[in-house]
């Protein structure tokens, strides 16, 4: 058979026929087999161009159309395919069906009428003008379609696809099927053409039928078989092009795939180009808005978009579309709500916060409460269309208020849940926080400074940790630690202020000693506002020594109540209340001039002072300002390298007056020239009113040395330095000084440091006023200081107000923010009064310095401290001063509802009468009183003016004779200096002149009444103060030759000398003289006559001598002499007794004037830690010098008064210790019940701690526990160095004896016990009692035998006594004392004799009650009793003779004046001392700094 062939060789042509199963519904069935579907996917395989619906049975004008044109075959035109060999062909499809007529439902009469099977196998077709065939809708509709002609009219077919139908047919039976395609292959076989038998719809297709259909295809001698389906598009081209290759027998065989393998790589196919579309689509589309019209032209030329329309056609991948864009709308619809969920519990946390009002409702219900709410507009916007997720509110991204049909879901039914329960926890977190900081508040486990995980397992509990975390309770308690401990230390600082007795009576400087640090130490130990700290002691030491600070440098910056401080709020006031001249007008002359400027010298030898100037100049400005603190300061400096005794070197000229000093050296030599210069300075200002050079602020620097430093170390030189600077009592500044280095290169923070501190020291001068001339003392009548307490719980401004709203009021013209001038009818005239409004620390230095005549003192009545200070500040006013005491309270004294409050109103209204001063209330509820309230005092003061002014004179006097020492105990603390003028060339050699004045100061005139005053001071016996210079060792000069003259004596209205036992003071009170006064007939220095010539005279009355040594540099030694007659009641004993002086009698002697003594020895309630004044010596603390000890042959075992005094070690603490904790007793009295013990607070005690009756016996009249301590001790203890000094163990005191609780036949030699644990479990026993071993009403008894003068009485009136003890107490004492008595007798091993032994046993045997100020002031005589019952315990108790004190010959007047003062050595009355041996001095503290020659003038 010949094949036809177009006639382009260049591409061949191919035309198919395409046959199968055709006829009516019932030979085919309702559907055909699908060769149409086959024919329209591989000629147009475009998803979009293929068609499912293809109907056979048509109309009579659809079958006579050009499309079918009468022909039962249809032309679906041609296609071009490249096959796998890459050879294009060509090939014209013709599929031969059968068209049934829609009205008869026969096949159509065309102009062949054969049968199908005859037409389909015919290979000669031809159909003029026959148009291609593209689908159903085309029939009838040509025009609209492409129209395409089938080639020539004819067609010669190459080769034909059978189909056959695998699929389940409706209507029809595949057996029959086959039947057909059988007869049918018959035909076609018989044209010899090529036949490819093709399985249609297998998609669709039944296995069977598969299997029937390759079994016939099988049977036909290798009838090839392609399986397809063209809905799936699956091997429709292989079909085709099986069939070409087999018409073309010259192409290779074509493999056949099976359908399953090729439906996979389609199916791989369409997914690959879903994928990429779909990408497409996310890439191209975000806007849930976006429609398939816009974006699929914007898709049309991505080869993504084509390949799967291509594919799948344009209906999927507009379904595609559609899924994108709802899922982006689902997505942000649950983006707005979740945004939504997210604000509504802050809208239910603004709306119904409180859970009260939510607690028990269900969600409606709480929606309905939200709708009540005024702020739910806020929160909620309520649509008119529901549900707000298919309303146009999900575009609405402008309003971000919630819909309220949201709450309709169940998400936010679950987040109002959810709010429930976070109130209900919060509300129990809130419970357990409360129940924590409770439980930390109430806990007596949480002291300050204890950490967490101590405190952890007291606080803790299974509920904290279930509702919290550890870390929020750390933080509570971090912040209850931190408010505890700020408690405490306000508490703490409080404490040190109700101390102030102490801190004063210590005499502190800049670097206390660690003997009076312990000592504070010891007297603060047993407070609980101390223990409180007991963990944070740096911070307690470092309060502590912040408030040293304080008390020694005094200022407002240094004030505990800082920025409160009274002096700052009362310029403040007085500022406010007056404008001065100054404040109007900077420039005016009135101003000071000084108020900004700084005047510096720079004291160093060999080029160190002009090369520090050059260095501070050259950080100033071009001006010589220099800024401090943001202030511009003018700084001019003084370089001085030469003799400051000549003028060009002087430290002061008319135009430079000086602010401070600084001193720099770098070698012993350069130190040696800042001493001496400073000397030398000083010494030229002595005796000038401005000798304001005498506490010119100095600051000694260490620099570096250059050259060599060979024999002269870093350490040495710092040492000497901190000497000379504490003699100097100046600042040192060395290369260990924190934050200030050394070198000569000086910074800029180190130089405005110490001009701070000069700006600090200027301001406290200014506050002071220390120096007032003759005219402005002439000016004013009376001076009057006016003391207020900071911090007190007042207000200033009212205590104020009456005074500064007075008409009479004006401001002060000298220079002081804080005096106001008042003048006020006192008597028939009209006095001018200087009234200085300060604060107490501030007048403590104007207490030193100035003419004051009178005090107010105000203090608060429910403050300790108030009250405190004031005390502190009494005890070193002369008593010749009046003073008027103030208390402030809440309210009328007889409404006060506080304990504390009427005890310190009496305790003020008590020191008032007992200083003869003045005493007053005032409200502070009505604190607006009237300046007439002070009347009485002004009067007062107005009265004792001239006694005042010349006892104020006769200080100065006495000082100038001095160097910068003060007269030995002296009545009056810090005297001001008054000494003679100096030349001020060291070539001058005339003596200096004694003067106070200069020939050309004028003296002011005197009153009559001060002239009768000095008349009666001449004719009465009294005190001399005999005073010595010895120059020659400081100027090489011979001393100016003395005139005797005619002492001025004061007479001692008691004969009481008790001040003068009071010991040194530190050498730092001193002061300037704010005035100089004279007393009448022109007294002069130089009326005191020699030591010796004192010392060789004959005396008919007692003369007690006390040479006194002062700055070893200045060779001054004073000389005080007592001179008064015996009196019959003991004078000159020092006893408590003899200092009491009653008012009455003080009103009987009104007429005789007495050498003013400090209201400390006059009131009983002053003075409270006075023993501490005399318990270190002179001098700083930093050159403390040795401990004064008790010297053996004198007649200390005598009495010793209550001011006299303690001698002691360094290590008997103890005694001061004991002493301490007896003066904070309760001063209430003892009740009989068992005193409770502080060592028995973990069990109850039948033995320790009850009265002494019930346990002993007649038969065993010592308590076993006694008897057997005493024997261990004296078995093995007597030897033992401190015994009953040094403190035992206290837990194994305790352990002692509980076990001796449990078991009275305890050994305690078999337990091991230190012999001090055993002395101090015997100390408490007795400490324990519930009633002192010496029974009260004996102890008065006691101290009333006691003041006895004559010892043997003395001794026999303490045996009476004695004999009147309680029968369990005598033998109980007795047995004690008599062992104290074998403990001392080892003294020279153990070291404890009998007064070490009283000092440690009188508190413990005694334990006075303190409710009385008689008993508080005998603790010394107490102690004394307790030494002579250790020392005459064979005379009490044995009737042994009495026996001569250790170290005292029996002739010796020391033996039988028991009552002289430990460092005195006084002989009695009764026995004077011959003329040519005067007493021995006592040991001072200060001689080891004498030099050689001088000590020994000081022994003679």
């Amino acid at each position: 058979m010949m094949m036809a062939r177009k006639q382009d060789v260049r591409i061949p042509t191919y035309n198919i026929s395409v046959v199968g199963l055709s006829g009516t519904e019932k030979e085919k069935g309702q559907c055909g087999i699908g060769k149409s579907c086959l024919c329209n996917r591989f000629v147009r395989p475009s998803a979009d161009e293929f068609h499912l619906d293809h109907t056979s049975v048509l109309s009579t004008s659809d079958f006579g159309g050009r499309v079918v044109n009468n022909d039962h075959f249809l032309y679906w035109g041609e296609v071009s395919r490249s096959l796998e060999d890459c050879m294009e062909c060509k090939m014209h499809i013709v599929e031969q069906t059968e068209f049934i007529d829609d009205q008869t439902f026969q096949p159509h009469r065309s102009t062949a009428l054969q049968p199908y099977i005859k037409r389909a196998a015919a290979t000669k077709l031809a159909s003029a003008e026959k148009l291609m065939y593209f689908c159903t809708d085309q029939l009838g509709l040509e025009q609209d379609f492409e129209q395409k002609q089938m080639p020539d009219g004819k067609l010669l077919i190459d080769g034909f696809l059978l189909g056959i139908d695998v699929s389940r047919g409706m209507n029809r039976n595949f057996d029959d099927q086959l039947k057909f395609v059988s007869n049918l292959y018959n035909q076609l076989a018989k044209t010899k053409k090529p036949i490819v038998v093709v399985l249609t719809k297998c998609d669709e297709g039944v296995e069977r039928y598969i299997r029937d259909a390759h079994t016939f295809a099988l049977s036909k001698k290798n009838l090839q078989v392609v399986e397809t389906s063209a809905r799936s598009n699956v091997n429709v081209d292989l079909a085709f092009s099986t069939l070409v290759q087999l018409i073309d027998k010259s192409r290779g065989k074509t493999k056949i795939i099976p359908y399953f393998e090729a439906l996979k790589q389609q199916s791989q196919q369409i997914a690959t180009a879903k994928d990429k579309y779909e990408w497409l689509v996310s890439r191209i589309v975000k806007n849930h808005n976006e429609n398939w019209l816009s974006v699929s032209r914007k898709m049309q030329a991505s080869p993504e978009y084509q390949d799967y329309v291509y594919l799948e056609g344009t209906q999927k991948a507009r379904k595609l579309f559609l899924q994108h864009i709802h899922r982006l709308k689902h997505e942000h619809i649950e983006r707005r709500r979740k945004l939504y969920l997210a604000a509504l519990p802050l809208a239910f946390e603004a709306l119904i916060p409180n859970l009260d009002e939510i607690d028990h409702l269900s969600c409606i219900k709480a929606k309905k409460l939200l709708e009540t709410k005024s702020e739910f507009l806020k929160w909620f916007v309520v649509l008119e269309e529901t549900p707000w997720d298919a309303t146009s509110h999900i575009d609405n991204m402008e309003n971000e208020r919630i819909p309220f049909d949201l709450m309709d879901t169940v998400p936010a039914e679950q987040l109002y849940e959810t709010h429930l329960e976070k109130l209900r926890n919060e509300r129990k977190r809130a419970e357990m926080r409360r129940a924590f900081k409770e439980n930390l508040e109430t806990s007596p486990f949480i002291t300050p400074g204890k950490p967490w995980e101590e405190a952890r397992s007291f606080i803790m509990n299974e509920d904290f940790y279930q509702w919290l975390e550890e870390s929020v309770y750390m933080d509570i308690y971090g912040k209850h630690q931190k408010q505890i401990i700020d408690r405490a230390k306000e508490e703490f600082q409080e404490l040190l202020l109700e101390y102030s007795e102490l801190f004063y009576e210590l005499e502190l400087d800049a670097k206390p000693s660690k003997e009076k640090m312990g000592v504070i130490q010891d007297v603060l130990g047993e407070e609980q506002r101390f223990k409180a700290l007991q963990k944070l002691q740096a911070e307690r030491d470092a309060l502590i020594l912040k408030h040293i600070h304080f008390v020694y440098h005094p200022t407002k910056e240094t004030c505990p109540s800082c920025p409160a401080c009274v002096d700052a709020k009362i310029e403040h006031l007085i500022s406010s209340r007056f404008i001065r001249p100054c404040d109007r007008n900077q420039k005016n002359s009135l101003s000071d001039p000084n108020i900004d400027r700084i005047n510096l010298v720079i004291l160093g030898k060999d080029g160190l002072a002009r090369e520090l100037a050059n260095e501070i100049r050259a950080l100033c400005t071009n001006d010589d300002k220099y800024v401090i603190d943001g202030k511009m300061y003018e700084l001019s400096l003084r370089p001085i390298e030469g003799n400051v005794r000549l003028p060009v070197n002087s430290f002061q000229t008319p135009t430079f007056q000086p602010h401070g000093c600084l001193c720099l050296y770098n070698s012993k030599e350069s130190l040696s020239y800042v001493v001496e210069s400073i000397e030398k300075s000083r010494e030229s200002t002595l005796g000038r009113r401005d000798n304001h050079l005498v506490h010119l602020p100095l600051t000694l620097i260490l620099v570096n040395k250059r050259g060599d430093t060979s024999g002269e170390t870093l350490h040495s030189l710092i040492q000497q330095g901190q000497q000379i600077a504490s003699k100097l009592q100046c600042v040192f500044l060395d290369p260990a000084s924190a934050g200030i280095g050394y070198g000569r290169n000086i910074n800029e923070k180190q130089i405005s440091q110490v001009l701070k501190g000069l700006l600090d020291s200027k301001r406290n001068l200014n506050l002071v006023s220390s120096t007032a001339s003759i005219k402005d003392l002439a000016d004013v009548d009376l001076r009057i200081v006016m003391c207020l307490m900071c911090g007190d719980p007042f207000s200033a401004d009212d205590i104020l107000f009456p005074v500064l709203q007075s008409q009479t009021c004006k401001s002060s013209h000298c220079g002081s923010n804080n005096s106001v001038l008042l003048e006020l009818p006192i008597g028939l005239h009209k006095k001018r009064i200087e009234l200085s409004i300060l604060s107490y620390h501030s007048s403590f230095s104007v207490r030193k310095s100035r003419l004051v005549h009178g005090y107010i003192v105000f203090y608060s009545a429910k403050r300790k401290a108030s009250l405190a200070m004031l005390r502190a500040f009494l005890c070193e006013v002369q008593d010749i001063i009046p003073v008027q005491l103030v208390a402030l309270t809440d309210g009328a004294i007889d409404v006060l509802d506080n304990d504390l409050s009427r005890e310190q109103l009496t305790e003020g209204e008590e020191i008032a009468q007992e200083i003869d001063g003045r005493f007053t209330s005032i409200p502070c509820s009505q604190p607006q009183h009237k300046l007439e309230l002070f009347h009485p005092f002004f009067k007062d003061v107005v009265e004792k003016k001239n006694i005042i002014e010349a006892t104020h004179m006769y200080d100065n006097v006495a000082e100038a004779c001095s160097t910068t020492e003060e007269v030995f105990n002296s009545p009056r603390a810090g005297s001001p200096l008054c000494n003679s003028n100096l030349q001020d060339s060291e070539e001058d050699i005339e003596p200096p002149s004694y003067g106070l004045f200069r020939e050309d100061t004028p003296l002011p005139s005197l009153s009559k009444d001060h002239s009768k005053l000095s008349m009666e001071l001449e004719v009465n016996d009294g005190l001399s103060f005999i005073m010595s210079n010895f120059e020659s060792k400081l100027n090489n000069k011979v001393p100016p030759p003395v005139k005797p003259k005619p002492p001025v004596h004061f007479e001692i209205t008691k004969g009481d000398l008790s001040y003068l036992d009071q010991g040194h003071r530190d050498g730092q009170r001193k002061s300037l003289s704010s005035s100089t006064w004279l007393p009448p007939d022109g007294f002069d220095p130089s009326d005191y006559a020699e030591p010796m010539d004192a010392v060789v005279k004959p005396r008919n009355e007692e003369e007690n001598i006390y040479s006194v040594p002062h700055d070893s540099t200045q060779g001054k030694i004073i000389t005080i002499r007592n001179i008064n007659k015996a009196q019959s009641n003991g004078s000159g004993n020092g006893s408590d007794s003899e200092m009491d002086t009653s008012s009455l009698e003080r009103g009987r002697k009104v007429s005789i004037v007495s050498k003013p003594v400090l209201y400390r020895t006059r009131c009983s309630r002053l003075g409270r830690f006075a023993s501490y004044r005399t318990s270190f010596s002179v001098g700083s603390d930093d050159e403390l010098g040795p401990i004064r000890k008790k010297e053996e042959d004198q007649a200390s075992q005598g009495y010793k008064g209550d001011n006299a005094v303690i001698p002691y070690e360094t290590d008997e603490d103890p005694r001061r210790r004991n002493i301490l904790r007896s003066l904070r007793r309760n001063t209430k009295k003892p009740k009989p019940k068992p005193r409770p013990s502080i060592t028995k607070a973990t069990w109850e005690s039948n033995y320790f701690g009850v009265p002494l009756t019930t346990v002993v016996t007649p038969e065993k009249p010592i308590p076993v526990f006694i008897e057997r301590c005493i024997e261990y001790i004296e078995a093995t203890g007597l030897s033992t160095e401190g015994i009953y000094r040094v403190s035992g163990n206290k837990s194994e005191m305790e352990s002692l004896q509980r076990q001796f609780d449990q078991d009275h036949n305890l050994d305690l030699a078999e337990k091991d016990f230190t012999v001090n644990t055993v002395a101090g479990a015997m100390k408490s026993f007795f400490s324990e009692l519930p009633d002192p071993l010496v029974p009260y009403n004996m102890q008065i008894d006691l101290v009333e035998a006691h003041k006895i003068n004559d010892r043997e009485q003395k001794l026999h009136a303490l045996k009476e006594v004695l004999k009147k003890f309680p029968k369990e107490n005598h033998e109980v004492f007795k047995y004690v004392i008599s062992h104290l008595n074998r403990v001392s007798h080892n003294n020279k091993v153990n070291l404890m004799t009998s007064e070490n032994l009283s000092i440690c046993f009188w508190p413990t045997l005694m334990r006075p009650d303190f409710s009385t100020m008689d008993a508080l002031t005998a603790t010394r005589t107490y102690q004394t009793i307790i030494e002579l019952f250790i020392q005459q315990c064979p005379f009490f108790f044995y009737n042994r003779p009495i026996s001569e004190p250790p170290g005292a010959a029996p002739s010796s007047p020391s033996a039988v004046a028991s009552s002289v003062p430990v460092l005195t050595s006084t002989p009695i009355a009764s026995q004077p001392s011959p003329p040519q041996s005067p007493p021995p001095t006592p040991q001072s503290p200060m001689q080891p700094l004498l030099p050689s020659q001088l000590q020994a003038e000081h022994t003679l």
